[in-house]
Parts: structure tokens; C-alpha cells; sequence
């Protein structure tokens, strides 16, 4: 919030100075026009495009050419073309709209805005996906992950239910060991993903096929097997069928 506060501070300040600028521009134009007509001379009729472009013709050089001269090449002292000063003016314009529209207000759909409009809109879409695929995922046809995400994940889920029955490294506590070969009900991944989705209600474990989705079950038991041969200290003693 104290970010977004200081943006609007310094656009602020950003456009005020815009306005001066543009307003000191043009008070100092109408003065220095001024002062330089002859308040004797009579008024001249000229063009609207003579008016536009700032040209003189011909035959009032003399008025302009200052009094210097480079190989007798004379310098004219033509002031900046009003076409041009009317763009450079018109920039400044566009700047304060702008920061106004995009910066002050938030209505603009800036970099940023779009970039986390477009992540959602992907997000969004990535969690349909995942949830599709995720209940394709069976006990028949699942496989060992191997990627450093999808163990991250499976890391996450074991801390956050797994460590209470089985310890922090797999050691084991109120569940069975599971750094060891032996194994009560399979140790493959296939076997896992079962003992996991339907869990073991005469021995305390819950099915988690209620709390997790299959794809996370996966992952999970993916990460258990990362386990294997680790021989964490305390580890409790083994349990089972040992399955080389």
C-alpha cells in the first residue's frame, strides 16, 4: 500500500512539473513574440500556412540574418518551426493523460496488470488441466516421478502429513520405517499408491484418496522412495517382507 502510494505521489509531481513546464513555454513564446515586433511597423497579413510551418520568404531574409557569416554563408535566426513546437506540445499532453490514466487512477492495463491478468488466466487454466490428468492417475498405470518439482511438491505434502507417523526423515515412529527394504504392503510404486490412496484402518493409517488427488499421491509416494537406503539415525527397527 506504501508503494502504491509513493507511485502516485511521484506521477503527481511528474505531471504538475509536465503542466508548468508546458505553461512557462508558452508565456515565455508570447513574450520573447513580443519583443520582437516592431510596435511602429504595420501589421502583416500572412498565411495559415506560412503561419504553420514558421517560413519566411525570400525577400524578408534580411529581417532574420544575423550578423555573421561562415565563407558568406549568412545563419538566419529562424525560431523553431510552430508545427514542431505544436507536436512537442502535444506530447507533453499525451505524457500527463497518460500518467494519469495508466499510473494514477489504475485504470490503464499496464505491463504489470496485464502480465498478472495473463498468469491468472494461465493459472486457471493449469489447474483444470492438472485436475483432469490428475484423476486419470491410478494404481494400475501410475509411475515413479523423478523431477525436482514434482518431489518438491511430494516433499511438501510428506512434511505437512507424514512426518507425524513416519518422522521427518522417514525414520519411522507410530508407521513402519520407510529408509529400509522391508515393507508390510509392497514397496513399489504401484504398491505405495495403493497403501497411500486406501490407507490401512485396522493399523491407524487413513485413506488420503479423500484428501489428496491422485497426482498428489503420486508425488508423495515418489518422494517416500527418494528414502530408500538413507539410514537416518533412531530409525525404528524393520517391518515386513524385505523386497531387494
Amino acid at each position: 500500500m506504501n508503494e502504491y502510494i509513493l507511485e502516485i505521489w511521484l506521477v503527481s509531481c511528474i505531471v504538475m512539473i509536465g503542466i508548468v513546464i508546458v505553461v512557462v513555454t508558452l508565456q515565455l513564446k508570447y513574450i520573447l513574440n513580443k519583443l520582437s515586433k516592431d510596435p511602429n511597423a504595420p501589421a502583416e497579413k500572412s498565411s495559415w500556412w506560412s503561419n504553420f510551418t514558421g517560413l519566411k520568404p525570400m525577400e524578408k531574409e534580411k529581417d532574420i540574418m544575423m550578423n555573421h557569416s561562415h565563407d558568406g554563408i549568412y545563419e538566419l535566426d529562424n525560431p523553431t518551426p510552430p508545427w514542431f513546437m505544436y507536436l512537442f506540445y502535444s506530447t507533453i499532453l499525451f505524457g500527463i493523460i497518460y500518467g494519469f490514466y495508466y499510473h494514477v487512477y489504475q485504470d490503464g492495463n499496464i505491463q504489470i496488470t496485464e502480465y498478472k491478468t495473463d498468469m491468472a488466466v494461465a493459472e486457471k487454466a493449469r489447474d483444470v488441466y492438472m485436475k483432469k490428468f490428475a484423476n486419470s492417475i491410478n494404481e494400475n498405470n501410475v509411475s515413479l516421478s523423478k523431477g525436482a518439482k514434482e518431489l518438491t511438491e511430494g516433499s511438501q505434502i510428506y512434511l505437512t502429513n507424514c512426518v507425524a507417523c513416519h518422522g521427518d526423515k522417514g525414520q519411522g515412529g507410530v508407521g513402519p520405517n520407510l529408509t529400509d527394504k522391508f515393507w508390510i504392503h509392497g514397496g513399489g510404486i504401484k504398491d505405495l499408491f495403493k497403501t497411500i490412496t486406501h490407507g490401512v484402518p485396522e493399523k491407524g493409517m487413513i485413506a488420503w484418496n479423500k484428501t489428496l488427488n491422485p497426482l498428489q499421491i503420486q508425488r508423495v509416494a515418489s518422494y517416500i522412495l527418494t528414502f530408500q537406503g538413507t539410514k537416518p539415525p533412531m530409525a525404528k527397527e524393520p517391518q515386513g517382507i524385505e523386497i531387494p
